[in-house]
């Protein structure tokens, strides 16, 4: 398998250790923002594959993120996952991001599903 980069966008560093070690054990390429505030700058210089986004962040709320990625046309080709403990959020944004995934969400299912993402159509 290509290495595909993903960012991984979680405040609760001990989950986003959890993804970031399953996802690169099976040959993806993570890199782990737990900041609101500085996801525009890990994305300053790279465009990941998939983007595992957390709504509730500290300093700038996952939706506003999910906002203005889909605002940019950088990130129309970058799938992203929200991934969250609020079932009605994620009910909400169902036609907004490619996935949702409510916590607590087990390795294999992340795993499947970054894979079954960057598998080419």
């Amino acid at each position: 398998m290509t290495q595909t980069n993903i960012l991984i966008i979680e405040d609760d560093r001990k989950l986003a250790e959890i993804y970031s070690v399953a996802l690169q054990s099976v040959g993806f390429e993570t890199k782990v923002v737990n900041d609101g505030r500085k996801v525009f700058e890990a994305l300053s210089d790279e465009l990941p594959a998939i983007i595992i986004l957390d709504l509730h962040l500290p300093h700038v709320s996952g939706l506003d993120i999910l906002q203005q990625l889909q605002a940019d046309e950088r990130f129309k080709d970058t799938r992203i996952i929200v991934a969250t403990a609020d079932a009605r959020a994620g009910d909400m944004l169902r036609d907004t991001a490619d996935l949702i995934l409510l916590k607590p969400v087990s390795i294999e299912q992340l795993i499947g599903l970054a894979r079954r993402l960057t598998q080419p159509e």
